[in-house]
Protein backbone atom coordinates (compact mmCIF):
# COMPACT_ATOMS: atom_id res chain seq x y z
CA UNK A 1 0.00 0.00 0.00
CA UNK A 2 1.88 3.40 -0.69
CA UNK A 3 1.71 6.34 1.35
CA UNK A 4 0.57 8.64 -1.40
CA UNK A 5 -2.81 6.69 -0.97
CA UNK A 6 -3.25 6.45 2.34
CA UNK A 7 -2.46 10.02 2.98
CA UNK A 8 -4.92 10.84 0.36
CA UNK A 9 -8.02 8.36 2.67
CA UNK A 10 -6.51 10.24 5.60
CA UNK A 11 -7.20 13.69 4.26
CA UNK A 12 -10.58 12.45 3.12
CA UNK A 13 -11.61 11.02 6.63
CA UNK A 14 -13.50 13.56 8.82
CA UNK A 15 -14.35 13.73 12.53
CA UNK A 16 -12.27 12.63 15.27
CA UNK A 17 -8.70 13.02 16.45
CA UNK A 18 -5.53 11.99 14.54
CA UNK A 19 -5.52 8.25 15.48
CA UNK A 20 -9.26 8.01 14.82
CA UNK A 21 -8.89 9.41 11.03
CA UNK A 22 -6.00 7.09 10.67
CA UNK A 23 -7.84 4.00 11.81
CA UNK A 24 -10.68 5.21 9.43
CA UNK A 25 -8.61 5.51 6.34
CA UNK A 26 -6.57 2.27 6.59
CA UNK A 27 -9.98 0.54 7.07
CA UNK A 28 -11.58 2.07 3.75
CA UNK A 29 -7.75 1.38 2.09
CA UNK A 30 -8.79 -2.68 3.15
CA UNK A 31 -12.16 -2.15 2.36
CA UNK A 32 -11.48 -1.01 -1.06
CA UNK A 33 -9.25 -3.32 -1.90
CA UNK A 34 -6.35 -0.97 -1.83
CA UNK A 35 -4.66 -3.20 1.26
CA UNK A 36 -5.39 -6.84 0.03
CA UNK A 37 -5.15 -9.98 2.01
CA UNK A 38 -1.55 -10.68 3.40
CA UNK A 39 -0.10 -7.13 2.36
CA UNK A 40 2.36 -6.44 4.86
CA UNK A 41 1.47 -2.69 6.10
CA UNK A 42 4.50 -0.18 6.35
CA UNK A 43 6.23 -0.42 9.97
CA UNK A 44 4.96 2.54 12.82
CA UNK A 45 7.60 4.29 11.99
CA UNK A 46 7.90 4.78 8.81
CA UNK A 47 4.19 4.69 8.21
CA UNK A 48 4.62 8.21 11.06
CA UNK A 49 7.42 9.44 9.18
CA UNK A 50 5.62 9.45 6.03
CA UNK A 51 2.60 10.60 7.12
CA UNK A 52 3.79 13.20 9.30
CA UNK A 53 2.43 11.75 12.93
CA UNK A 54 3.08 10.62 15.69
CA UNK A 55 4.48 7.01 16.11
CA UNK A 56 2.54 6.61 18.74
CA UNK A 57 -0.39 7.56 16.84
CA UNK A 58 0.35 5.12 14.70
CA UNK A 59 0.98 2.29 17.18
CA UNK A 60 -2.78 3.22 18.37
CA UNK A 61 -4.00 3.18 14.98
CA UNK A 62 -2.63 -0.44 13.93
CA UNK A 63 -3.68 -1.88 17.70
CA UNK A 64 -7.30 -0.83 17.82
CA UNK A 65 -7.14 -2.22 14.11
CA UNK A 66 -5.94 -5.61 15.23
CA UNK A 67 -8.65 -5.51 17.99
CA UNK A 68 -11.12 -4.95 15.32
CA UNK A 69 -10.00 -7.97 12.85
CA UNK A 70 -8.58 -5.72 10.00
CA UNK A 71 -4.53 -6.65 10.96
CA UNK A 72 -2.51 -9.12 12.40
CA UNK A 73 0.63 -8.36 14.12
CA UNK A 74 3.61 -10.54 14.50
CA UNK A 75 6.41 -9.34 16.52
CA UNK A 76 9.57 -9.21 14.39
CA UNK A 77 7.55 -9.51 11.40
CA UNK A 78 5.18 -6.60 11.05
CA UNK A 79 1.73 -5.74 10.69
CA UNK A 80 -0.28 -7.89 7.60
CA UNK A 81 -4.17 -7.48 6.36
CA UNK A 82 -6.13 -10.00 8.41
CA UNK A 83 -8.79 -10.00 5.67
CA UNK A 84 -10.53 -9.87 2.40
CA UNK A 85 -13.39 -7.50 2.38
CA UNK A 86 -14.69 -8.28 -1.08
CA UNK A 87 -14.64 -12.37 -0.66
CA UNK A 88 -16.51 -11.61 2.77
CA UNK A 89 -18.45 -9.16 1.25
CA UNK A 90 -19.26 -11.42 -1.78
CA UNK A 91 -19.82 -14.74 1.07
CA UNK A 92 -22.87 -13.23 2.57
CA UNK A 93 -24.16 -11.68 -0.77
CA UNK A 94 -25.93 -13.79 -3.77
CA UNK A 95 -25.93 -10.56 -5.65
CA UNK A 96 -23.75 -8.85 -7.64
CA UNK A 97 -20.61 -7.75 -6.08
CA UNK A 98 -20.73 -3.79 -5.03
CA UNK A 99 -20.01 -1.29 -7.79
CA UNK A 100 -17.04 0.82 -8.41
CA UNK A 101 -15.99 4.45 -8.95
CA UNK A 102 -12.90 5.16 -11.06
CA UNK A 103 -11.38 5.68 -8.71
CA UNK A 104 -11.75 2.49 -7.49
CA UNK A 105 -13.66 3.46 -4.08
CA UNK A 106 -17.18 1.80 -3.30
CA UNK A 107 -20.05 3.66 -5.11
CA UNK A 108 -22.84 5.01 -3.01
CA UNK A 109 -25.93 2.92 -3.17
CA UNK A 110 -28.63 3.70 -5.53
CA UNK A 111 -31.54 3.77 -3.37
CA UNK A 112 -32.14 3.57 0.59
CA UNK A 113 -34.56 0.27 1.71
CA UNK A 114 -38.15 1.48 1.71
CA UNK A 115 -39.64 2.34 4.91
CA UNK A 116 -42.71 0.73 6.28
CA UNK A 117 -45.89 2.22 5.36
CA UNK A 118 -46.61 3.57 8.97
CA UNK A 119 -43.26 5.35 8.35
CA UNK A 120 -44.19 6.76 5.36
CA UNK A 121 -47.26 8.43 6.90
CA UNK A 122 -45.15 9.60 9.32
CA UNK A 123 -42.57 11.30 7.26
CA UNK A 124 -45.68 12.63 4.67
CA UNK A 125 -47.13 14.38 7.38
CA UNK A 126 -44.07 16.86 7.47
CA UNK A 127 -43.50 16.00 11.16
CA UNK A 128 -43.53 19.27 13.62
CA UNK A 129 -41.35 22.19 13.73
CA UNK A 130 -41.27 24.05 16.38
CA UNK A 131 -39.42 27.89 16.30
CA UNK A 132 -35.90 28.24 17.00
CA UNK A 133 -36.38 31.65 18.40
CA UNK A 134 -39.55 34.43 19.56
CA UNK A 135 -39.79 36.96 17.66
CA UNK A 136 -42.47 38.98 15.50
CA UNK A 137 -44.48 37.21 15.45
CA UNK A 138 -43.71 33.70 16.01
CA UNK A 139 -47.18 31.73 17.71
CA UNK A 140 -47.10 30.22 20.44
CA UNK A 141 -43.85 31.13 22.36
CA UNK A 142 -43.57 32.56 26.21
CA UNK A 143 -41.38 35.26 27.45
CA UNK A 144 -38.31 33.47 28.84
CA UNK A 145 -36.78 36.66 29.69
CA UNK A 146 -39.03 37.07 32.55
CA UNK A 147 -38.41 33.34 33.83
CA UNK A 148 -36.60 33.03 37.36
CA UNK A 149 -33.55 31.46 35.80
CA UNK A 150 -31.69 32.54 39.44
CA UNK A 151 -34.31 30.78 41.17
CA UNK A 152 -34.45 27.53 39.28
CA UNK A 153 -30.64 27.43 39.31
CA UNK A 154 -30.80 27.32 42.99
CA UNK A 155 -33.43 24.96 43.75
CA UNK A 156 -31.58 22.54 41.10
CA UNK A 157 -28.74 22.81 42.83
CA UNK A 158 -29.95 22.41 46.33
CA UNK A 159 -31.49 18.99 44.60
CA UNK A 160 -28.15 17.91 43.24
CA UNK A 161 -26.53 18.55 46.59
CA UNK A 162 -29.34 16.43 48.82
CA UNK A 163 -30.46 13.76 45.85
CA UNK A 164 -27.50 13.68 43.33
CA UNK A 165 -27.31 9.58 43.56
CA UNK A 166 -30.99 8.73 42.97
CA UNK A 167 -31.66 11.84 40.42
CA UNK A 168 -28.81 10.39 38.37
CA UNK A 169 -30.25 6.70 38.29
CA UNK A 170 -33.01 5.73 35.93
CA UNK A 171 -36.67 6.95 36.80
CA UNK A 172 -40.19 5.54 37.54
CA UNK A 173 -41.76 5.15 34.11
CA UNK A 174 -45.10 6.76 35.92
CA UNK A 175 -43.24 10.12 36.80
CA UNK A 176 -41.43 11.01 39.97
CA UNK A 177 -43.81 11.22 42.43
CA UNK A 178 -43.36 14.72 44.58
CA UNK A 179 -44.33 15.90 40.92
CA UNK A 180 -46.67 13.85 40.16
CA UNK A 181 -48.64 14.69 43.34
CA UNK A 182 -47.66 18.45 43.13
CA UNK A 183 -49.41 17.98 39.46
CA UNK A 184 -52.58 16.41 40.81
CA UNK A 185 -52.92 19.42 43.59
CA UNK A 186 -52.55 22.14 40.92
CA UNK A 187 -55.05 20.64 38.82
CA UNK A 188 -57.48 19.79 41.40
CA UNK A 189 -57.28 23.69 43.00
CA UNK A 190 -56.88 25.56 39.19
CA UNK A 191 -58.91 23.45 36.57
CA UNK A 192 -61.36 21.22 38.69
CA UNK A 193 -59.64 18.13 37.67
CA UNK A 194 -60.69 14.89 39.69
CA UNK A 195 -57.79 12.92 39.77
CA UNK A 196 -55.03 11.16 42.46
CA UNK A 197 -51.05 11.28 42.03
CA UNK A 198 -51.38 7.51 40.89
CA UNK A 199 -53.07 8.73 37.38
CA UNK A 200 -50.77 10.69 36.36
CA UNK A 201 -48.32 10.26 33.99
CA UNK A 202 -45.90 12.62 33.63
CA UNK A 203 -44.19 12.63 29.53
CA UNK A 204 -41.51 14.99 27.97
CA UNK A 205 -43.86 16.95 25.43
CA UNK A 206 -47.98 17.05 24.61
CA UNK A 207 -47.50 16.20 21.47
CA UNK A 208 -45.47 12.42 22.78
CA UNK A 209 -48.47 12.19 24.65
CA UNK A 210 -50.65 12.30 21.66
CA UNK A 211 -48.10 10.15 19.92
CA UNK A 212 -48.61 7.72 23.01
CA UNK A 213 -52.48 7.66 22.63
CA UNK A 214 -52.38 6.52 18.78
CA UNK A 215 -49.76 4.04 19.23
CA UNK A 216 -52.03 2.61 22.06
CA UNK A 217 -55.46 3.21 21.38
CA UNK A 218 -55.86 3.35 17.59
CA UNK A 219 -55.82 0.60 14.93
CA UNK A 220 -55.51 1.08 11.42
CA UNK A 221 -58.47 2.62 9.96
CA UNK A 222 -60.08 3.64 12.97
CA UNK A 223 -61.84 6.99 13.00
CA UNK A 224 -60.84 9.71 15.41
CA UNK A 225 -62.93 13.32 15.43
CA UNK A 226 -61.09 16.53 15.77
CA UNK A 227 -62.23 19.90 15.80
CA UNK A 228 -61.81 21.93 12.25
CA UNK A 229 -59.54 24.22 12.60
CA UNK A 230 -57.56 22.15 15.04
CA UNK A 231 -54.15 21.40 16.33
CA UNK A 232 -52.17 20.32 13.41
CA UNK A 233 -49.49 18.31 15.67
CA UNK A 234 -52.72 15.98 16.93
CA UNK A 235 -53.52 15.74 13.03
CA UNK A 236 -50.01 14.23 12.10
CA UNK A 237 -50.27 11.68 15.04
CA UNK A 238 -53.56 10.46 14.40
CA UNK A 239 -52.40 10.36 10.94
CA UNK A 240 -49.42 8.56 11.38
CA UNK A 241 -51.02 5.97 13.65
CA UNK A 242 -53.38 5.08 10.34
CA UNK A 243 -56.68 6.49 11.41
CA UNK A 244 -59.24 7.99 9.46
CA UNK A 245 -59.82 11.96 11.11
CA UNK A 246 -63.49 13.18 11.29
CA UNK A 247 -63.54 17.00 10.75
CA UNK A 248 -65.77 18.47 13.19
CA UNK A 249 -67.07 22.06 12.76
CA UNK A 250 -67.42 25.20 14.90
CA UNK A 251 -70.26 26.66 15.96
CA UNK A 252 -70.94 29.76 18.82
CA UNK A 253 -70.69 26.59 21.34
CA UNK A 254 -67.27 24.95 19.99
CA UNK A 255 -67.17 21.85 17.89
CA UNK A 256 -70.17 20.05 17.15
CA UNK A 257 -71.11 16.35 17.10
CA UNK A 258 -71.18 15.08 13.88
CA UNK A 259 -73.38 12.22 12.56
CA UNK A 260 -71.34 8.87 11.33
CA UNK A 261 -71.69 5.39 10.33
CA UNK A 262 -68.41 4.37 11.73
CA UNK A 263 -68.46 5.55 15.91
CA UNK A 264 -65.41 7.66 16.61
CA UNK A 265 -62.80 5.88 18.80
CA UNK A 266 -60.95 9.21 19.60
CA UNK A 267 -62.31 12.56 20.42
CA UNK A 268 -59.68 15.41 20.40
CA UNK A 269 -60.76 18.28 21.69
CA UNK A 270 -59.42 21.92 23.16
CA UNK A 271 -63.07 22.84 24.99
CA UNK A 272 -61.39 25.46 27.30
CA UNK A 273 -59.61 27.44 24.67
CA UNK A 274 -59.85 25.94 21.04
CA UNK A 275 -56.69 25.77 19.05
CA UNK A 276 -56.60 28.46 17.02
CA UNK A 277 -59.84 30.46 17.15
CA UNK A 278 -59.37 30.80 21.15
CA UNK A 279 -63.58 29.87 21.26
CA UNK A 280 -64.39 28.26 24.90
CA UNK A 281 -66.75 25.57 24.64
CA UNK A 282 -70.38 25.75 26.10
CA UNK A 283 -71.39 23.76 29.47
CA UNK A 284 -74.07 21.74 27.05
CA UNK A 285 -71.98 20.85 24.86
CA UNK A 286 -69.41 19.52 26.98
CA UNK A 287 -72.10 17.68 28.21
CA UNK A 288 -73.18 16.05 24.86
CA UNK A 289 -69.53 15.04 24.45
CA UNK A 290 -69.15 13.15 27.74
CA UNK A 291 -72.66 11.34 26.86
CA UNK A 292 -71.99 10.87 23.53
CA UNK A 293 -67.93 9.05 24.30
CA UNK A 294 -70.30 6.85 27.12
CA UNK A 295 -72.81 5.76 24.46
CA UNK A 296 -70.21 5.02 21.71
CA UNK A 297 -67.47 4.00 23.89
CA UNK A 298 -64.91 7.02 22.53
CA UNK A 299 -62.23 8.19 24.29
CA UNK A 300 -62.20 11.94 24.59
CA UNK A 301 -59.05 13.76 24.73
CA UNK A 302 -58.62 17.16 26.65
CA UNK A 303 -55.61 18.88 25.43
CA UNK A 304 -56.05 22.23 28.07
CA UNK A 305 -52.63 23.85 26.27
CA UNK A 306 -52.35 26.87 28.04
CA UNK A 307 -55.47 27.79 30.16
CA UNK A 308 -53.24 29.42 32.48
CA UNK A 309 -53.23 32.71 30.77
CA UNK A 310 -56.70 33.43 29.91
CA UNK A 311 -57.19 37.39 31.01
CA UNK A 312 -60.63 38.41 31.31
CA UNK A 313 -62.22 35.96 33.24
CA UNK A 314 -61.91 32.64 35.12
CA UNK A 315 -60.96 29.57 32.76
CA UNK A 316 -63.99 27.17 33.04
CA UNK A 317 -63.56 23.78 34.53
CA UNK A 318 -61.89 21.10 32.80
CA UNK A 319 -64.25 18.87 30.63
CA UNK A 320 -62.06 15.85 32.69
CA UNK A 321 -64.07 17.12 36.04
CA UNK A 322 -67.55 16.93 35.09
CA UNK A 323 -67.07 13.26 33.23
CA UNK A 324 -68.23 10.58 36.04
CA UNK A 325 -67.86 7.58 33.08
CA UNK A 326 -63.53 7.57 33.10
CA UNK A 327 -63.86 8.42 29.30
CA UNK A 328 -61.75 11.95 29.14
CA UNK A 329 -57.72 11.13 28.92
CA UNK A 330 -56.48 15.35 29.96
CA UNK A 331 -53.44 16.48 28.45
CA UNK A 332 -51.09 19.62 29.90
CA UNK A 333 -48.00 20.58 29.19
CA UNK A 334 -45.12 23.36 31.21
CA UNK A 335 -43.94 24.08 28.07
CA UNK A 336 -45.30 27.14 28.05
CA UNK A 337 -45.53 27.67 31.61
CA UNK A 338 -42.18 27.41 32.69
CA UNK A 339 -39.89 26.91 29.34
CA UNK A 340 -39.96 24.96 26.30
CA UNK A 341 -36.97 22.94 27.07
CA UNK A 342 -38.00 21.52 30.48
CA UNK A 343 -39.78 19.04 28.59
CA UNK A 344 -42.35 18.48 30.99
CA UNK A 345 -46.14 17.51 30.02
CA UNK A 346 -48.67 15.49 31.54
CA UNK A 347 -51.84 12.94 31.18
CA UNK A 348 -54.31 11.96 33.45
CA UNK A 349 -55.54 9.07 33.00
CA UNK A 350 -58.68 7.10 33.92
CA UNK A 351 -57.67 3.82 36.72
CA UNK A 352 -57.98 1.36 33.78
CA UNK A 353 -55.75 2.86 31.50
CA UNK A 354 -52.68 4.15 33.29
CA UNK A 355 -50.92 0.47 33.72
CA UNK A 356 -51.31 0.20 29.67
CA UNK A 357 -49.94 3.19 29.38
CA UNK A 358 -46.95 3.42 31.26
CA UNK A 359 -45.85 0.20 29.97
CA UNK A 360 -46.20 1.71 26.56
CA UNK A 361 -44.48 4.80 27.20
CA UNK A 362 -41.32 2.82 28.87
CA UNK A 363 -40.91 1.51 24.56
CA UNK A 364 -40.42 5.72 23.75
CA UNK A 365 -38.32 6.98 26.11
CA UNK A 366 -38.27 5.60 29.78
CA UNK A 367 -39.16 8.58 31.84
CA UNK A 368 -38.27 11.84 31.66
CA UNK A 369 -35.30 13.74 33.17
CA UNK A 370 -34.91 13.12 37.20
CA UNK A 371 -33.45 15.99 37.71
CA UNK A 372 -35.92 18.69 36.22
CA UNK A 373 -38.59 16.65 37.02
CA UNK A 374 -37.60 16.82 41.14
CA UNK A 375 -36.91 20.62 40.59
CA UNK A 376 -40.27 21.37 38.93
CA UNK A 377 -41.90 19.63 42.04
CA UNK A 378 -39.95 21.84 43.95
CA UNK A 379 -41.36 24.92 42.06
CA UNK A 380 -44.76 23.88 42.45
CA UNK A 381 -44.92 22.83 46.01
CA UNK A 382 -43.20 25.56 47.35
CA UNK A 383 -45.40 28.47 45.87
CA UNK A 384 -43.22 30.08 43.05
CA UNK A 385 -45.34 28.09 39.66
CA UNK A 386 -48.12 30.32 41.38
CA UNK A 387 -46.35 33.19 41.65
CA UNK A 388 -44.55 32.57 37.94
CA UNK A 389 -47.99 32.23 36.36
CA UNK A 390 -49.36 35.51 38.08
CA UNK A 391 -46.73 37.58 36.86
CA UNK A 392 -46.85 35.90 33.65
CA UNK A 393 -50.48 36.47 33.27
CA UNK A 394 -50.28 40.03 33.93
CA UNK A 395 -47.12 40.52 31.56
CA UNK A 396 -48.92 38.64 28.92
CA UNK A 397 -52.51 40.37 29.15
CA UNK A 398 -50.36 43.94 28.79
CA UNK A 399 -48.89 42.57 25.66
CA UNK A 400 -52.11 41.31 24.25
CA UNK A 401 -53.29 44.83 25.03
CA UNK A 402 -50.54 46.36 22.92
CA UNK A 403 -51.50 43.97 19.79
CA UNK A 404 -54.93 44.91 20.14
CA UNK A 405 -54.16 48.71 20.43
CA UNK A 406 -51.84 48.31 17.35
CA UNK A 407 -54.19 46.39 15.20
CA UNK A 408 -56.76 48.93 16.36
CA UNK A 409 -54.74 51.88 15.05
CA UNK A 410 -52.42 50.41 12.16
CA UNK A 411 -54.34 47.55 10.69
CA UNK A 412 -57.98 47.61 11.19
CA UNK A 413 -58.56 45.27 8.02
CA UNK A 414 -56.74 42.57 10.94
CA UNK A 415 -59.66 42.01 12.82
CA UNK A 416 -59.26 39.33 16.14
CA UNK A 417 -61.26 36.70 16.42
CA UNK A 418 -61.02 36.14 20.05
CA UNK A 419 -58.76 37.52 22.21
CA UNK A 420 -59.54 35.96 26.20
CA UNK A 421 -56.30 34.67 26.51
CA UNK A 422 -53.46 32.70 25.07
CA UNK A 423 -49.86 33.44 24.04
CA UNK A 424 -51.11 34.58 20.69
CA UNK A 425 -54.27 36.00 19.09
CA UNK A 426 -55.93 34.66 15.35
CA UNK A 427 -56.86 37.30 13.56
CA UNK A 428 -58.76 37.74 10.57
CA UNK A 429 -57.48 39.16 7.19
CA UNK A 430 -59.78 40.47 3.69
CA UNK A 431 -61.01 37.03 1.64
CA UNK A 432 -57.79 36.11 -0.81
CA UNK A 433 -55.14 38.79 1.21
CA UNK A 434 -53.13 36.07 3.16
CA UNK A 435 -50.83 34.72 1.36
CA UNK A 436 -49.89 37.75 -0.21
CA UNK A 437 -50.12 39.82 2.55
CA UNK A 438 -47.83 36.60 4.15
CA UNK A 439 -45.38 37.02 1.77
CA UNK A 440 -44.73 40.91 2.10
CA UNK A 441 -44.67 40.30 5.65
CA UNK A 442 -42.09 37.48 5.07
CA UNK A 443 -40.02 40.17 3.48
CA UNK A 444 -39.71 42.47 6.28
CA UNK A 445 -38.46 39.75 8.67
CA UNK A 446 -42.24 39.14 10.13
CA UNK A 447 -43.62 35.82 11.06
CA UNK A 448 -47.32 35.69 10.52
CA UNK A 449 -48.36 31.77 11.11
CA UNK A 450 -50.96 31.11 8.92
CA UNK A 451 -54.83 30.55 10.12
CA UNK A 452 -56.56 29.43 7.19
CA UNK A 453 -54.03 26.40 7.14
CA UNK A 454 -55.78 24.82 10.10
CA UNK A 455 -58.97 24.19 8.32
CA UNK A 456 -59.55 21.05 6.60
CA UNK A 457 -62.99 20.13 5.36
CA UNK A 458 -64.93 24.09 6.87
CA UNK A 459 -64.30 26.94 4.62
CA UNK A 460 -61.35 28.22 5.61
CA UNK A 461 -60.75 31.62 7.22
CA UNK A 462 -58.02 33.99 5.94
CA UNK A 463 -55.85 34.82 8.90
CA UNK A 464 -53.06 34.84 10.45
CA UNK A 465 -52.24 33.46 14.04
CA UNK A 466 -50.28 36.49 15.78
CA UNK A 467 -47.90 35.11 19.19
CA UNK A 468 -47.64 37.86 21.20
CA UNK A 469 -46.31 36.69 24.63
CA UNK A 470 -42.39 37.10 24.25
CA UNK A 471 -42.72 40.42 22.40
CA UNK A 472 -42.15 43.75 24.10
CA UNK A 473 -44.48 46.16 23.32
CA UNK A 474 -42.49 48.89 21.62
CA UNK A 475 -41.36 45.60 19.42
CA UNK A 476 -45.07 44.81 18.57
CA UNK A 477 -45.93 48.38 18.16
CA UNK A 478 -42.85 48.50 15.53
CA UNK A 479 -43.87 45.26 14.17
CA UNK A 480 -47.55 46.03 13.51
CA UNK A 481 -46.11 49.65 11.70
CA UNK A 482 -44.09 47.60 9.23
CA UNK A 483 -47.16 45.43 8.61
CA UNK A 484 -49.03 48.40 7.73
Amino acid sequence: MKPRLLLTLLEDAHGGGRRERLCAALREAVRTGQAVLGERLPSTRDLARDLGLSRVTVEAAYAQLETEGYLHRHVGQGSFVAIDMQRAGAARSTGAAPPRSRAGRMAPAAALPALSRRGQRMVDTGGCAEPDRAHAFVAGSPDLGAFPVDLWRQLMQRRLRQDAGPLLFYGDPQGLPALREAIARYLAQSRGVRCHAGQVLVLTSSQQALQLLAATLLDEGDTVWMEDPGYAGARTAFRASGAQVVDMPLDGEGAQLVPTQTPPRLIYLTPSHQFPTGRAMSLQRRLAFIDHAQATGAWLIEDDYDSEFLYDHQPTPALQGLDAHGRVLYIGTFSKSLFPSVRLAYMVLPEPLVKPLVTARTIYDGHPSQPMQAVAADFMDQGHFAAHLRLMRQLYRSRRDALLQALHTHLPWAAPLDSRGGLQMAVRLTEGSERQQTRRAMARGIATPSLSELYHAAPPIAGWRLGFAAIPPEVIESAVRALR
